[in-house]
């Protein structure tokens, strides 16, 4: 099977959509001529034109909002914006309006907008722009989280996510770009609120999010030498959440460690948690772990960087206490 990066993933999934639907367009800051930030949008402007890749001011208030008033006249847009942190500046849009007029509605319209947007740290960037602020969209009713942690997820969820008459937020972790993985050929659908088993075992369930799957697969690598079988799910879309293939794989286990790069206080960690524990608690043997960002801004420096955000070693650490096992020896943060 060939291997694309995770850009060229997304840049597909963009191209053949557009191919498909030819009412389907983009919209964003420097989508255009320099293909986006991350090379996501490149050679689309060349193909399609900028009448179906828009190239707009620096105002995601604008991005949205556009894109949300063309999708209440039924015509599917793509909004890119450059980071998600800036998302904030758009906040109304999205909860207000696109996550609520088909509700205000009766069902009567549908919102068919994807806002697309690079997420997570670890490339020393600065507070504001390596935050992972997938809780709190999560947390609205009539919006869909997505975010993929591989080339393939990358292109199929894209596509179904273009396809959903629900607005949907779509997150690409900043470290995951350049990652290359098998994408198939053709047509590839991924659906939303299905978890992909990445490593079955029997001794602990790991569930872990986007770029964080690195960090718990490698875990896992680390605990089988010594025996030990690690189950690692990743769940894809935060909502909908398929949490009945979690307690599947609980009942195997009974023990749970949720990674998830957000910060601990109301993160999207604590709901997994809080879900198994009203749904399975007598499946547990071991109180849940979570890994997350600390409660503290994300420094620019590395060293600062590395003490706020997950990583293996701190995926080990909480494998092995939930186990019962020693701590492990010192090891490189990341």
């Amino acid at each position: 099977m060939r291997e694309l990066t995770v850009s060229q993933a997304l840049n597909e999934a963009l191209r053949e959509e557009m191919l498909r639907d030819p009412h389907l367009f983009l919209i964003g800051e420097d989508i255009g001529g320099p293909g986006g930030m991350f090379k996501v949008t490149q050679g689309l402007l060349a193909e399609f034109g900028p009448q179906r890749v828009v190239d707009t001011p620096i105002s995601e208030l604008a991005i949205v909002g556009a894109a949300v008033g063309a999708a209440l006249t039924g015509v599917p847009v793509v909004a890119e914006l450059m980071y998600s942190d800036w998302i904030t500046i758009a906040m109304d849009q999205i909860v207000n309006q696109a996550a609520k007029l088909r509700f205000m509605t009766g069902g009567q319209v549908s919102v068919p907008i994807v806002v697309r947007a690079p997420t997570g740290g670890g490339l020393g960037m600065g507070p504001q722009h390596m935050q992972s602020l997938q809780a709190w969209f999560a947390h609205i009713p009539g919006l869909k989280v997505v975010l993929p942690a591989n080339a393939a997820d990358a292109k199929g969820l894209l596509k179904v996510a273009i396809r959903d008459p629900n607005p949907v937020v779509f997150l690409e972790h900043k470290g995951l770009y350049n990652r290359t993985g098998p994408v198939p050929e053709g047509e590839h659908l991924a659906p939303l609120g299905k978890a992909a088993v990445l490593r079955t075992g029997g001794d602990v369930t790991l569930v872990a999010t986007s770029f964080m799957v690195e960090h718990a697969l490698a875990a896992a690598d680390e605990l089988a030498a010594e025996g030990i079988a690690v189950e690692v799910i990743d769940p894809r879309s935060l909502r909908p959440f398929d949490l009945p293939t979690v307690l599947a794989s609980l009942s195997k286990t009974g023990r749970l460690v949720v990674v998830d790069e957000g910060h601990r206080t109301c993160g999207w960690a604590a709901e997994v948690v809080t879900a198994v524990v009203e749904k399975a608690f007598y499946d547990l043997d071991a109180p849940p772990e979570r890994v997350t960002a600390a409660d503290a801004p994300i420094g620019y420096a590395r060293a600062l960087e590395e003490e706020v955000l997950p990583s293996r070693a701190k995926v080990v650490a909480a494998l092995r206490r939930v186990l019962g096992l020693p701590a492990p020896a010192p090891a490189s943060a990341r």
